[in-house]
């Protein structure tokens, strides 16, 4: 892959059907250098046209738009491999859910429009939206094709009675995971000897959707997390957006904390995530991070690690954004990497022989 660096321009095509709202994104990725607005479309239709003709390296997406909804044309411009698409829409419960269904599909992630629909105070997510269109543009363009299927998963389970032994695995993702997590989450065996903890860096109001979602198709009960739920084996605990998922250990009974404090860039950050399970299962840890920008989860790992924990990375092959894994591995923090589809066995594996 050639460097931003040395490359052109990123260039970006702005797709809303809000007047207001093409001018100001337009104004805001204009001020940023190097970066170039390269085209504006009002509607779905006129995106894939234009996507087409102009072959842009990102193209952000409204999903709420007249002729052609950006759904639709999202999947018509992964399917062509026209450029990445970054999914620019109101995250209330509704537009939350068709939001899910961009990222599942592949597009690269998603930014908020404070304040509704249309808004004059974007400035206020100017930061994420320019880091995201640059690494959008930095990453490997991921085709829309056949996901992992979700047939009907096995029964829940009852977690096991009488306190026996049980193990920890740590799972940190963000960028690219809600499609990819289901390369892993759905293939754990319903009599999993573990709890499993996963950090998915998303909006506050996101967290309790995306764990219903996978609880549909997991044979693990998913939940997202709650203060003083009691942790057992057999459960995925999804990390509720705005607080820390932190875990208290006094002696075999073992509980949720979420405190709101440290503050870190990510609210749940991965690295405090797998510091508390680290300390509460030791070496019967497994520490899991996959697709991501930036470091978090890398500092966890390497904890992990050296209190006699095992470390599985997602390996350049599949990660949408190898940002989060190569810091992990760079740092020693993995036993092994491997591509998004090999981690779920190899989490078994690992759970047995604990």
């Amino acid at each position: 892959m050639i460097p931003l660096e040395s490359r052109h321009s990123v260039r970006v095509l702005v797709a809303d059907d809000s007047a207001l709202m093409r001018r100001t994104f337009c104004r805001l990725l204009e001020e940023e250098p190097g970066l170039e607005v390269v085209g504006i479309a009002r509607d779905g239709l006129e995106a894939v046209e234009k996507a087409r003709d102009l072959r842009p390296d990102v193209v952000t997406m409204d999903l709420n738009m007249p002729r052609m909804d950006g759904l639709s044309a999202l999947q018509l411009v992964l399917e062509e491999e026209l450029a990445q698409v970054l999914v620019v829409s109101s995250l209330s419960r509704e537009g939350a859910l068709v939001t899910f269904e961009a990222l599942e599909l592949g597009a690269f992630d998603c930014v908020e429009k404070p304040g509704g629909t249309i808004s004059r105070s974007l400035e206020t997510v100017r930061d994420e939206l320019v880091s995201k269109i640059r690494a959008a543009a930095a990453s490997r363009p991921r085709r829309v094709g056949p996901r992992t299927p979700r047939s009907s998963p096995a029964p829940k389970r009852d977690a096991p009675k009488g306190g026996a032994p049980f193990s920890a695995v740590a799972l940190g993702i963000s960028t690219g995971g809600p499609r990819t997590i289901y390369d892993v989450l759905p293939k754990l065996p319903g009599d999993l000897n573990a709890a499993v903890f996963v950090v998915q860096h998303m909006p506050p109001h996101f967290t309790g959707m995306y764990a219903e979602r996978l609880d549909a198709s997991c044979a693990l009960r998913v939940v997202e997390a709650d203060r003083g739920m009691a942790v057992t084996p057999g459960v995925v605990y999804v990390g509720r957006g705005g607080y820390q998922l932190c875990v208290d250990r006094r002696g075999d009974e073992i509980k949720l904390s979420l405190p709101s404090q440290p503050r870190s860039t990510f609210i749940p950050s991965v690295n405090v995530m797998m510091h508390s399970v680290r300390e509460a299962f030791g070496p019967r840890t497994v520490g899991v991070l996959m697709t991501g920008m930036g470091d978090d989860g890398a500092e966890g790992m390497g904890a992990i690690r050296h209190s006699g924990g095992y470390g599985i990375v997602e390996s350049e092959e599949t990660a949408v954004v190898f940002g989060m894994p190569a810091e992990a591995l760079r740092r020693g923090g993995a036993d092994v990497a491997l591509p998004s589809y090999r981690i779920a066995a190899k989490i078994v594996e690992v759970v047995k022989k604990l």
